[in-house]
């Protein structure tokens, strides 16, 4: 396993009216905990994509536990469950900044594309970098 933190200072816009971090933020911060994790271990989406690959959402699921709320600073923590070959499950544990409360658990699972949309196999820059980090995967 290769947690990737990544701290992050809500901003006003994350709020709703009364203060509390809006529910979809959350899902922005797992996307921002997984791009983070693959730059962690060398692969660089923009690079994924030139190579005419993809990694569309497929599924995501938050639970939420405790609400995250304006000038908090919130911690990210992303992992790979699966890679399977033409899938992969990231994980995410959202805390406060003195890693006491756990405010949201999740996962997304990103299918494999080309270009057209098609699913395909996962490439060897991507499979390769992960089971250098993953060595159950």
């Amino acid at each position: 396993m290769r947690k990737t933190p990544v701290k992050i200072r809500t901003i006003y816009a994350d709020t709703d009216a009364m203060g509390i971090v809006y529910h979809t933020n959350y899902i922005r911060w797992f996307e921002i905990g997984r791009s983070e994790l693959f730059r962690d271990i060398g692969i660089f989406y923009a690079e994924v994509e030139k190579d005419g690959f993809n990694l569309p959402l497929t599924q995501v699921f938050c639970h939420y536990l405790l609400p995250a709320r304006y000038d908090d600073i919130i911690e990210v923590e992303t992992d790979i469950e699966y890679l399977k070959r033409a899938s992969i499950k990231f994980t995410y544990l959202i805390w406060d900044e003195a890693h006491y409360n756990r405010l949201t658990e999740g996962y997304s699972i990103h299918a494999c594309t080309d270009k057209s949309g098609n699913i395909v196999r996962i490439p060897p820059m991507i499979t390769n970098k992960i089971r250098q980090f993953y060595n159950n995967l």
